[in-house]
């Protein structure tokens, strides 16, 4: 007779991998853990861990507690019957802890390919293979996941997507889906391409298509209403015709309308629902001594960013070519709008040196200039993560030129090259090259800062 099999333990090399796709709401996180169960064939079983605080949820309870029931992975595989599913832990980022225990820690050793081929369930009381089940967890964020939980498990970044590729996927997946969701034959509503662009640049600046699904079901609703009330023609929305639909524009190109004056600069920031684009604000003002004013909800990185940028310019005013009194018996006092955003994060210092040194020199930043990059007291531009998301939120908001580090060059290799050919980068290693690209000519009708 054949000799058996050896049985599957935590050293076999048919183990499954534990994959955690990070990204943005909106990107096709779960719906990619269903399209991966499809084409291997296999059952698909969703958990949300969002707002789990009960150590029971995963180990399961007791059977000398009444009411006691298997954990939520035991009761998932008896759903799914069968040992070999894709399971997928929905926001694994947002599971919580309190007194009746930590769940991440319950994770450990279900996600831990050398021990949840003996995973035992307090309800069970033995022992139950998980090795054969093929584990995929989403996140927004890397940052509210527990440091052994996160080694236990492969990272896979999904971006947000770009202009064109929000236009595919509007056309080849959204439109159909809406139409048929609301009794619409495709000779009744169609898009134009440059349509599906307006809605995706007006209506929805946003990473994910989630905004923008919602967007063509408003405008598929007013349509079926039409229908409904006897209308035979078919409609064809083009771009002047949406607002009809969707009223005015939401967004709209600011950045030129916000640094015609000296003392703003524009700066790209990460954040778990995307990159964005963060307007940084500087005066002065003439005061008894020196103080540093910061508004807008920063967080201690941006603190110490800002004191950082505010120390380099005053020390080098003279290679920058300031008054070196400018400083003297002024209160400094910068500003990033939309103050009931939290914001933090180790990017800011580039931007908020250049929007000091606009204000000193009484040269504005250049319009279609965008910038991100920490930096030292020696003027040093220390390289920063999120690049990919960075680069989209500036495409996004008609950004045409970007400011990066040196060595966050590799980092371009991630964006699509669609983007790489549609912007211009300028890669820098220290603050004078900043200002020596970023910065206009001196306004002689814009006057100097009070003092």
């Amino acid at each position: 007779m054949p000799a058996e099999p050896p049985p599957v333990t935590g050293d076999s090399p048919t183990r499954e991998p534990i994959l955690c796709f990070v990204g943005p709401p909106g990107v096709g996180k779960t719906s990619l853990g269903q399209s991966i169960a499809r084409a291997l064939g296999r059952q698909f079983v969703r958990m949300s861990l969002g707002g789990v605080r009960d150590e029971a949820e995963i180990r399961g309870h007791r059977r000398t507690y009444i009411g006691a029931l298997p954990g939520r992975i035991i009761q998932g595989l008896r759903r799914a019957e069968t040992r070999d599913p894709v399971f997928m832990l929905d926001e694994i980022d947002k599971i919580g802890a309190d007194w009746r225990g930590d769940p991440s820690s319950a994770l450990l050793e279900v996600l831990d390919p050398a021990q949840n081929h003996t995973f035992v369930d307090n309800y069970l009381a033995v022992s139950f293979d998980l090795s054969q089940v093929l584990f995929i967890a989403t996140a927004n964020t890397l940052d509210t996941i527990p440091g052994p939980l996160r080694d236990r498990m492969e990272i896979l970044v999904l971006s947000g997507y770009t202009d064109e590729e929000k236009i595919g996927i509007a056309r080849e997946y959204l439109i159909p889906k809406v139409l048929a969701a609301h009794g619409l034959a495709t000779d009744e509503l169609s898009f134009e391409p440059e349509a599906i662009r307006q809605i995706v640049r007006g209506y929805t600046r946003e990473a994910g298509v989630r905004n923008l699904d919602r967007e063509i079901a408003a405008v598929a609703r007013k349509v079926a209403r039409k229908v409904a009330e006897g209308q035979r023609e078919s409609v064809r929305i083009s771009a002047d015709s949406v607002a009809g639909y969707l009223g005015q524009p939401r967004f709209f190109d600011e950045v030129a309308e916000r640094t015609t004056r000296p003392g703003i600069a524009t700066g790209l920031a990460w954040t778990p629902t995307g990159g964005d684009v963060l307007f940084v604000e500087v005066t002065m003002m003439p005061s008894t001594e020196e103080r540093l004013i910061l508004t807008g909800m920063l967080g201690d990185g941006m603190r110490e960013s800002a004191q950082a940028a505010v120390s380099y310019v005053w020390s080098n005013a003279e290679s920058l070519d300031i008054d070196t009194k400018l400083f003297e018996r002024k209160t400094i006092h910068v500003h990033v709008p939309a103050g009931a955003i939290p914001k933090d994060g180790p990017s800011a210092g580039v931007t908020i040196m250049t929007a000091l040194a606009s204000l000193a020199t009484r040269r504005p930043v250049q319009s279609e200039v965008a910038m991100t990059g920490e930096i030292t007291l020696r003027g040093k531009v220390l390289p920063v993560g999120g690049i990919k998301e960075k680069v989209l939120a500036a495409h996004r908001t008609g950004i045409r030129s970007v400011i990066l580090p040196s060595r966050n060059e590799r980092d371009l290799e991630e964006v699509p090259e669609e983007l790489r050919r549609q912007l211009s980068f300028l890669f820098v290693d220290d603050a004078e090259e900043v200002l020596r690209h970023a910065l206009t000519p001196p306004l002689a009708d814009v006057r100097r800062p009070a003092g």
